[in-house]
């Protein structure tokens, strides 16, 4: 049973859920949030956790009534005949439904993988990842389609989403998966052996995964310890369940981004301004961007009749996640539209557990290598106005008198003269519009090798269960001033491992062009290198890392890139240990 993905760009909307961990929440909407959990021990060969986890998802309504089979999800490979008690869920349980075991299981993998739900020593959980996960849009429209409610019926305030936390785990030699409302009814059926042979796991960081903050469907708010042990009975009465409303939403949180963008991030938000008529440096038009509080003008556009140029504007996100409504508003010109949303989302990592040198994956098979959407070039252009002079002679012709003089006639009435052209010299030219094209483009190279300090390392050539370094060089090219474009900025690594799915790494960037990005030290690393561990039972092989390379903006959207490296594993660790013996 292995892990797998975490790729999400969520959709707040309003939530009532724990975390065995304690961090800070930042959410849109009615958050019903605390946390609590600890540390926990690994059991023995008979009884473990391997730190396998998922959930189950029922849909009732705002008042408790279960109007769904409830279904489990996961990232794990779980195999169909581990010992279950089928789909029920906490308000069946608490209805009089009894467990019945099973050995066949039935679970989906979802396309955008769970966050880890339940902590453990190496693997720490995310309260905000777990909220913008089963409060996005995604979800919403994933549980409609597994229940066949329909979305909009779904997320109109009549339903709810009833949350469990499942462990897959095994216990007295038997592989199990339980909600933790499940763990608790066995644990008093079988007279505490759960609770006394594997405590850690099925009476503290499974029911402490989820709880509500506020009384909901019946039950209470969690009141009680949130790092120590709990009963069985505090289990079924309070605990393993969290709850997702969908009340009171606001309207935008339930539109689809126009924009997907990263916390803290340079980014560009850009439309494209039309004309019927030409618009030049007599009256040019300007277009002013509000966005999260900020307005952002562009002025002294020019446009040729029947022409459309690309505007934008460069801004930095927030640093925490969130929904931006932004609106535009133009003085001259047209666009096809004035209102967007900006889903500004936090890559959060991932981190792989501890490594241990006892950790095994008899079942494991090298994965795919995967490849993420894909652009490496963009181009746009920008208008600019000369005034082109067409010098013409415009006359004005006109009579002027002559004066009487001694040359005139004695009888000269006054009446002569001549006709005096009293014309100027007018411009009548007119404005030519020159279109400067631009273009950028995106280049990357990865490297991986082992740790400068692997002792038996050859080149490229390395045991399993040693550090790996990397490098990624990504080069952006543009032919364009600085405000039109943001360098690289992210670049996420992942591991084939863990199907290149469940854990990942968020590279350091030093901030240049080209960028350098780089592993950060590593916590579990003895001399805080900047590497990650190769498993121990990695098979020999070629060891490839896949590297995801995003966050460089243009006008014309974002370019990406997907590159690779490898080295070979031969051998492991275990080749190099010996014992001297005097």
């Amino acid at each position: 049973m292995k892990k797998i993905k975490s790729r999400l760009y969520p959709l707040l909307l309003s939530l009532m859920l724990l975390l065995s961990i304690p961090l800070t929440a930042h959410a849109t909407g009615s958050g019903n949030i605390d946390s609590g959990g600890g540390s926990m021990g690994d059991g023995n060969s008979e009884d473990v956790w391997h730190r396998l986890d998922g959930v189950r998802i029922t849909v009732v309504t705002t008042d408790g009534a279960v109007v769904s089979t409830p279904f489990d999800l996961s990232n794990a490979n779980i195999p169909a005949s581990i010992m279950n008690f089928g789909k029920v869920c906490k308000l069946q349980y608490a209805a009089g439904a009894g467990l019945s075991l099973s050995d066949t299981y039935a679970y989906s993998k979802p396309g955008t993988a769970l966050p880890h739900i339940v902590s453990s020593n190496s693997v720490r959980a995310s309260i905000d990842a777990i909220k913008r996960y089963f409060c996005s849009e995604y979800a919403a429209k994933l549980v409609a389609e597994k229940t066949g409610i329909a979305f909009d019926d779904l997320i109109g305030g009549s339903y709810k989403l009833l949350i469990e936390p499942v462990a897959y785990f095994t216990f007295g030699g038997v592989d199990y998966a339980m909600t933790a409302h499940e763990a608790a009814m066995y644990d008093i059926q079988s007279g505490g052996q759960l609770r006394r042979r594997m405590p850690s796991l099925t009476h503290k960081n499974l029911p402490l995964a989820l709880f509500l903050e506020t009384a909901d469907l019946g039950y209470p708010a969690w009141t009680g310890p949130t790092t120590e042990r709990v009963s069985s009975s505090d289990i079924i009465a309070a605990l393993g369940m969290g709850i997702v409303s969908y009340a009171d939403v606001p309207e935008e949180m339930l539109q689809a981004p126009d924009y997907t963008y990263r916390v803290d991030t340079d980014v560009i938000t850009s439309i494209m301004l039309s004309t019927t008529d030409e618009i030049n440096p007599d009256d040019p038009a300007s277009v002013t961007f509000h966005i999260d509080g900020r307005d952002y003008t562009v002025d002294d556009i020019v446009i040729p009749e029947n022409g459309s140029q690309v505007v934008w504007v460069k801004w930095h996100t927030p640093d925490t996640p969130t929904t931006i409504p932004i609106t535009v508003t133009l003085d001259g010109g047209s666009t096809a539209k004035t209102s967007f949303i900006a889903r500004v989302v936090s890559l959060e990592e991932n981190l792989p557990p501890d490594p241990l040198a006892t950790d095994t994956n008899p079942r494991f098979t090298i994965p795919s290598v995967p490849s993420n959407p894909l652009k490496l070039s963009a181009s746009w252009s920008v208008w600019s106005a000369r005034w082109h002079p067409f010098w013409e002679w415009e006359s004005d012709w006109e009579w002027e008198d002559d004066d009487c003089d001694s040359s005139c006639p004695a009888d000269c009435d006054g009446d002569h003269g001549h006709w005096e052209d009293n014309g100027e010299w007018v411009d009548h030219g007119w404005y030519d519009f020159t279109s400067t094209e631009y273009s950028a483009s995106l280049s990357a190279d990865m490297e991986i090798h082992p740790d400068d300090i692997v002792p038996t390392a050859q080149g490229d050539l390395m045991k399993s269960g040693y550090g790996i370094k990397e490098d990624v060089t990504a080069r952006f090219h543009a032919n364009a001033p600085s405000s039109h474009f943001t360098p690289v900025q992210t670049a996420v690594s992942y591991f084939p491992e863990f199907d290149y799915d469940s854990y990942w790494r968020l590279l350091v960037c030093d901030g240049g062009n080209p960028a350098h990005l780089y592993f950060k030290p590593n916590e579990y690393s003895t001399y805080g290198r900047n590497v990650h561990f190769t498993p121990v039972w990695y098979p020999d092989d070629a060891y490839t890392v896949y590297t995801y390379v995003i966050d460089a903006w243009t006008p014309s959207g974002m370019l990406s890139m997907n590159v690779t490296d490898s080295i070979q594993i031969r051998g492991s660790l275990y080749d190099d240990w010996y014992s001297k013996r005097e």
